[in-house]
């Protein structure tokens, strides 16, 4: 217990991924709302940092709110957030070809993100959940003539309450098949984009975040990668079974989020 305690005292902002680490669908994990009711408790605060890009940042505030999350905990960064704000960066004044649902290009357009899906300059693209055949055509299109190609995320699969619906890794595993071509960038977890944006958004050092969530490829890698400390819960994607059988270990592993109460 000791050696628990003293791996998590630095520990200031914990990074919590969503969907699996706090909630399932709609329905809250159980002892999620007393956890943070610990970081309250021991002067600590959270981000949830989500690699969906289905939805937009407010979005995921309202569903937190309607789950009973106070305010100061419902601070959220989202991969197309980040991906946006990359791309200001990247390509100023230049506009996209952007794979989105409406509720994802919304956000992006408010951020400042152009849009031009016949002539772009570059391909952005985010967890489309009102993907089709003719977005998926001219996606290949453009990719296809070599504009630079940016994603968000890198996840194959989503979880939901009833099992798992395909992610943007799919997408991108079609547009290679059909181009050849893999992104030139991916800015969420396990990737460095996102992380450089949460070092803006809290203003801490790496050393005194902990990255928490339930797949070792994206939340458990980002951790190892770039030395912040990496916390599994196995409320999610993950089973003891893949755990084993993973190079990709983590620094500390719980059933779920109020497993670590003791040790906060």
């Amino acid at each position: 217990m000791t050696d628990l305690r003293e791996k998590l005292s630095p520990i200031k902002c914990f990074l919590l991924d969503m969907d699996g680490t706090f909630y399932l669908g709609n329905r809250l994990i159980d002892g999620s709302l007393d956890f943070l009711d610990a970081l309250e408790n021991t002067g600590r605060t959270n981000l949830f940092l989500t690699n969906n890009s289905s939805k937009s940042a407010s979005f995921y505030q309202d569903k937190l709110e309607r789950m009973n999350v106070r305010a100061p905990f419902r601070r959220v960064l989202t991969s197309g957030q980040a991906a946006a704000r990359y791309v200001l960066d990247a390509y100023p004044g230049k506009k996209a070809f952007l794979l989105a649902n409406a509720i994802e290009t919304a956000e992006l357009q408010a951020m400042g993100v152009e849009v031009d899906q016949e002539h772009p300059d570059y391909v952005l693209i985010t967890f489309d959940t009102e993907l089709d055949y003719a977005k998926m055509t001219a996606l290949c299109d453009h990719v296809r003539r070599g504009l630079p190609y940016i994603a968000t995320h890198p996840d194959f699969n989503c979880p939901t309450e009833t099992g798992f619906i395909p992610d943007i890794g799919a997408t991108i595993a079609y547009v290679k098949a059909s181009t050849g071509r893999e992104p030139d960038v991916i800015i969420g977890k396990p990737y460095g984009g996102i992380v450089e944006e949460t070092l803006k958004v809290t203003g801490l050092k790496k050393e005194e975040l902990a990255m928490v969530g339930d797949r070792l490829y994206t939340d458990i890698a980002t951790g190892k990668n770039f030395g912040i400390l990496s916390i599994l819960v196995l409320s999610g994607e993950t089973t003891e079974e893949m755990l084993k059988a993973s190079p990709v270990q983590p620094d500390l592993v719980f059933g779920k989020l109020a497993d670590m109460i003791p040790y906060l």
